[in-house]
């Protein structure tokens, strides 16, 4: 073990390593009890990982977690053979449209802003959610509207690492039992992931240094576990309490934003006031 220590990214301090761990937890048990989430509680290790290494990390920990949850639930999936039309077949294919636009927009546009403002929307829309009374579910059944959703979750995955946002508020929107909303969103949340890391493999290798697989190696025997106890409490969740949770999840993912646009912010200024 101490081998293993002394190969980590000299970024990760032990207190540092600690914190992380700690966040990484957090975020997989709250993954598994939802179904998301992972990379938006985990956007708070982007305060002690840079970018190039904590971006790949969280994809990577959001798929194990991912798999994991759903290997446990997969008796609550439905079949490949029934993916289409109402199940996650058109919101993955229109991510996958989606995705090179959000990364054309995240190398194109001012991607902190764009960042800030998706996760003020979220956070309020996560808030208004949680405050309203109940109303009924809004209509929209059916391949299209899923593609157009999965099409907006690829464009904003893109360029915020959280592509399971919009199929989520959807997926609330229509009030479908927490069953039928994991079924979707959770395949849609794993496909967009492994696309992305396969991508960045291709493009950019060497984002997958020695101080990846250390912090991999480290950290992946703590979520497992979270990840298993997020799935047993979400057995005891009524579909209301899902709601519940999912707003929750989905203003944590607003915040995450939010966070992650002031971290960048603030590199930015950092860096300007050493040009000066």
């Amino acid at each position: 073990m101490s081998d293993l220590l002394s190969n980590l990214p000299p970024e990760v301090s032990p207190p540092a390593l600690v914190a992380l761990i700690v966040i990484l937890v957090v975020s997989a048990v709250m993954s598994g009890l939802s179904g998301f989430g992972f990379s938006a509680i985990g956007a708070l290790s982007l305060w002690l990982l840079p970018p190039t290494l904590g971006v790949p990390l969280l994809m990577t920990l959001s798929s194990a977690n991912q798999l994991m949850s759903l290997g446990q639930l997969k008796a609550d999936l439905r079949p490949v053979r029934e993916w289409w039309p109402d199940g996650p077949a058109p919101y993955l294919l229109g991510g996958l449209a989606g995705a090179p636009l959000g990364l054309t927009i995240l190398h194109v546009l001012p991607t902190t802003t764009l960042m800030a403002v998706f996760g003020g929307l979220l956070l309020t829309y996560a808030t208004w959610s949680m405050a309203r009374p109940e109303r009924p579910p809004v209509g929209g059944a059916g391949w299209l509207p899923a593609l157009l959703v999965g099409f907006a979750g690829g464009v904003i995955g893109g360029f915020t690492a959280f592509p399971g946002a919009a199929v989520v508020v959807w997926t609330g929107l229509r009030r479908l039992p927490k069953r039928d909303s994991r079924a979707i969103v959770q395949p849609y949340i794993l496909g967009l992931q492994l696309i992305s890391l396969v991508l960045l493999a291709t493009q950019r290798p060497e984002t997958f240094g020695p101080g990846y697989w250390t912090l991999l190696a480290v950290t992946l025997p703590v979520v497992l576990p979270g990840t298993l106890l997020g799935v047993r409490l979400y057995r005891s969740l009524s579909d209301i309490n899902f709601r519940r949770i999912a707003f929750m999840l989905l203003g944590a993912s607003g915040v995450g934003l939010l966070v992650k646009a002031g971290s960048a912010m603030a590199a930015v200024a950092a860096v300007a006031r050493l040009a000066r």
